[in-house]
């Protein structure tokens, strides 16, 4: 019980980190700093980073309304 506690946590701040990642990449790709001979914006990749992280807070607030309940 006591290593599946230690686990979520470590998960958990993983999960923010790449949480973090995700978003910093989606800043710098809208501002066009990942691609300067595309027009900057709402690329691809943009959206690939824009969906991944909306999954990971979905997926967090399940895991939050599992363990409140």
């Amino acid at each position: 019980m006591i290593i599946e506690s230690g686990y979520r946590k470590i998960m958990s701040k993983m999960l923010e980190m790449l949480g973090l990642v995700l978003v910093a990449i989606m800043i710098l790709i809208f501002v066009g700093v990942f691609q300067p001979t595309i027009e900057p914006g709402l690329s691809p990749l943009f959206w690939g980073c824009a969906g991944a992280t909306l999954m990971i807070l979905i997926y967090r607030k399940k895991k939050k309304k599992q363990t409140e309940a």
